[in-house]
């Protein structure tokens, strides 16, 4: 089933922090959006090539608005600095969506880690942790304390929040929170690559939950070797040379294929695999999932042998 797709309009355009703008969607005919749970994304289509991610972090029960919130990279792709310059509001804006490869597991207990905009999804995380009734505490980080969006909103949680600007108070604690996690507590984590490594390291096994902006470094596991690909609905065959992607190929052949980031992050292109072993490159799947191999991220992920079956 092809995922929602509409034309929203800018319905609020905030300031969040330093460099980080909290947008405000609505549908223009005041149309209901479609329901999500903490941890979705929305693909934001800002012009031919440039399509982004952002992370859904308003209130899951207001069906008639979605927030999202942007930094803009001084050294990004463009993405961001279009947001910033050219989203007003009155002005519209094509959305997808929306998906999520973050979901908030059923718990006791909830430590949560965010590191600057990593602390977009993490917000309605806190509030449903809230609802549920389970223990939680969230450690948030930033370059400084006017660079860290939504700390005034984190105010209501009182000393279950823990704000630490790194001109104040140095690089997170995460011997704090991590050192000793009681049984039943799942750990989650949003933020830039070196402290996603970083908990990921200190962390105990089959607890952390985390989601990445940018792709995992060394996340090839194979050579770069012709392999071919079976489209399991149509019974075609395709070759994927060296250098080219499973998505880039098939879609060469004429098959529409759902993506977006092309970095194997997002997920949008996540496929069942049939026959065959995935050499899993992405920055999605878990270890558990990549060691089932029951799918891939044909964006970036290959094959260890010669053949795939994959349903397309």
């Amino acid at each position: 089933m092809n995922p929602y797709e509409a034309e929203l309009v800018v319905d609020r355009r905030e300031t969040a922090a330093d460099g980080v703008l909290a947008l405000t969607l609505r549908h223009p005919l005041g149309e209901p959006l479609p329901a999500w749970e903490p941890g979705a994304h929305i693909d934001v289509v800002l012009g031919p090539g440039l399509e982004r991610q952002y992370s859904l972090c308003g209130d899951p029960a207001d069906r008639q608005v979605w927030r999202i919130a942007v930094l803009r990279e001084a050294e990004g792709r463009g993405g961001s600095a279009y947001v910033h310059a050219e989203l007003r509001p009155g002005g519209k804006v094509r959305v997808r969506g929306p998906r999520n490869r973050f979901p908030l597991e059923p718990a006791s207990r909830y430590r949560f880690v965010a590191g600057g905009i990593g602390v977009t999804p993490i917000l309605p995380m806190l509030a449903a942790a809230e609802a549920a009734g389970a223990e939680w505490t969230l450690l948030y980080g930033g370059r400084t304390r006017n660079s860290m969006a939504f700390t005034g909103e984190l105010e209501r949680y009182g000393d279950r929040v823990t704000i630490a600007p790194e001109d104040e108070s140095g690089l997170l604690d995460l011997a704090s929170v991590l050192d000793d996690v009681p049984e039943g507590t799942l750990v989650y984590c949003c933020g830039p690559a070196p402290l996603l490594d970083a908990v990921e390291a200190r962390c105990p096994a089959g607890v952390l939950r985390l989601e990445r902006f940018r792709p995992k470094e060394a996340a090839a596991s194979g050579p770069e070797a012709e392999f071919e690909v079976v489209l399991a609905r149509s019974g075609r065959t395709v070759a994927v040379p060296p250098g080219v992607s499973v998505l880039d190929a098939v879609r060469t052949a004429g098959v529409e294929v759902l993506y977006s980031c092309t970095e194997g992050t997002c997920g949008t292109c996540e496929t069942d695999v049939v026959e065959g072993e995935p050499d899993h490159r992405d920055s999605v799947l878990t270890d558990e999932e990549r060691a089932a191999g029951e799918t891939m991220l044909i964006c970036v992920s290959r094959c260890r042998g010669r053949r795939l079956v994959l349903d397309l």
